[in-house]
């Protein structure tokens, strides 16, 4: 008896997926189906690319730097998945392995580093954190990948920010709405942005919320911790107005 779609490994390719398709999966696919998992020829898995929705595989090789899966049948279509943008100052290796795989978990549509004058970690490792979103993606089964923009300073961010998405800013220690109270009168796309640990210098954080695109929020009477504010932060803004206020 084949399993059901929900109990099937899933994984992400770049390969292109259609009816019959042949897929190569790389190293790291190859290494868990092998050496995690123990998957032997003939196992059916889930396979997405971000644009040719999930389909249902069959591995036909399994070796050690490469596995090989004939596309089955489609298990979904691609759709689209718009979700808030993050805009963050790279912190601490494990706190913001957490903060990337929670976000892609939590809806995030795109992830910008954001170097401030207390950012520690001003050493992204690109690489090693769209690994991670890969990962996420494979296991909340989302079909888009968030992209991971290169790291920006927080001068250059106005600039890249589009007009039409509001960019809301978690101040600690200002005066500001609610989170919960501010997305009430905020429309269309919007996006958050997560200081440092030790938070915005005072004239940085002043020219932020100077900008035409910003809302300045306060995410309550306790002084989070930067992870702690963008999990937090993204959970108010689905269940407010994102993807959880509304039936699937």
């Amino acid at each position: 008896m084949t399993n059901s779609p929900k109990t099937l490994t899933r994984l992400f390719t770049d390969a292109d997926l259609g009816a019959n398709a042949l897929c190569t999966l790389g190293s790291g696919p190859a290494h868990k189906l092998r050496a995690v998992l123990r998957a032997e020829i003939g196992d059916e898995i889930l396979l997405f690319n971000g644009r040719d929705g999930e389909w249902r595989a069959r591995l036909t090789d399994i070796g050690k730097s490469q596995a090989l899966a004939q596309c089955l049948s489609q298990t979904r279509p691609q759709t689209a998945e718009p979700g808030p943008w993050l805009a963050f100052a790279p912190i601490k290796k494990d706190p913001l392995d957490m903060m990337i795989e929670k976000a892609v978990e939590l809806g995030v549509q795109k992830l910008i580093p954001v170097i401030t004058r207390r950012t520690e970690n001003r050493r992204v490792k690109e690489d090693r954190l769209n690994q991670q979103i890969i990962d996420a993606c494979e296991q909340c089964e989302r079909l888009t990948v968030p992209t991971l923009e290169a790291p920006i300073s927080l001068d250059h961010l106005p600039a890249f920010w589009p007009p039409e998405r509001t960019l809301i800013v978690c101040a600690e220690r200002r005066d500001a709405q609610p989170l919960a109270q501010a997305l009430k009168s905020i429309n269309g796309p919007l996006g958050l942005l997560i200081g440092p640990e030790g938070g915005f210098e005072d004239a940085e954080l002043d020219a932020a919320l100077k900008q035409p695109i910003s809302t300045p929020v306060t995410l309550g009477p306790r002084i989070l911790r930067a992870e702690t504010a963008a999990i937090a932060a993204l959970a108010v803004i689905q269940a407010t107005c994102g993807d959880w206020s509304t039936n699937p």
